[in-house]
């Protein structure tokens, strides 16, 4: 029986010198609070995967000309935060009932091409129409700076889980909720570049609509902001398991006072 004592007192008197020696310890994660972090982080990676898939693609929004009579190919467009793409449409594999050339998913000749505002500084023209450059940089910008916050909370995560501490938890919740936040931001300047381009020229009438990579962007920018809310959570301390439980503990600190 001496010698289990004698190993948990030498034990404990290491601790003591860590502490005084480094100050207050790094609190370790239990296997619980592990799991809800990984679980906490795959929510994260799914947003983190919709938003480059979003970025990635050019179709944020499709550019439709009216069919005509008595032609065979109608004109669609669309285009994204890089580049965009002229479509040569055949009218008989469009609906019936559809007015407007498209969607821009159907089988036809495509010409793409990325925006010369990225390289020269100019303007692109699409169906006589003049987009803003201005505003479509912004988003593109804002776009990368958003994919830059994800893999920096991404980095803090990945150091907490292999060190086993917490305290890194509360700057990469900042860091996905943020990143969050510039990806719906970057939609809204989408969006009036659009409205921008829309309005310059009402030369040959068109009809516009957003696409599914707008789609996977909002969706992207609400998981965000959701797992940076989990990592926060998950970074206060004793934090009861069920909200009520903070009612009762007031309850009961009043009857007692």
């Amino acid at each position: 029986m001496m010698w289990p004592n004698f190993f948990l007192q030498d034990e404990e008197q290491r601790m003591a010198m860590r502490t005084r020696a480094g100050g207050k310890r790094r609190k370790i994660l239990t296997d619980e609070q592990e799991g809800k972090i990984k679980l906490a982080f795959f929510v994260a990676i799914v947003g983190m995967t919709l938003t480059v898939l979003a970025v990635g693609t050019e179709f944020w929004v499709e550019l439709n000309t009216y069919k005509q009579n008595h032609t065979a190919i109608c004109e669609a467009a669309h285009y994204g935060l890089w580049k965009f793409c002229y479509k040569r449409l055949w009218v008989e594999d469009i609906e019936e009932q559809r007015a407007t050339c498209g969607p821009a998913e159907l089988p036809g000749e495509a010409n793409c091409s990325y925006f010369k505002f990225f390289t020269t500084g100019e303007n692109a023209h699409i169906f006589q129409r003049t987009t803003k450059k201005e505003l479509n940089i912004t988003a593109a910008v804002v776009s990368l700076l958003s994919i830059t916050l994800m893999a920096m909370g991404s980095l803090c995560i990945t150091m907490a889980l292999s060190k086993g501490v917490e305290f890194l938890l509360k700057p990469a919740s900042i860091f996905f909720i943020i990143s969050g936040i510039m990806v719906l931001v970057c939609l809204e300047v989408f969006r009036h570049s659009v409205r921008w381009l829309i309005t310059s020229d009402e030369t040959v009438p068109l009809e516009y609509e957003y696409s599914w990579s707008v789609a996977c962007a909002v969706a992207a920018g609400a998981i965000l902001i959701f797992g940076g809310g989990c990592f926060i959570l998950l970074s206060i301390p004793d934090l009861p398991k069920k909200p009520w439980e903070y009612c009762i503990k007031g309850r009961s600190s009043s009857s007692t006072s």
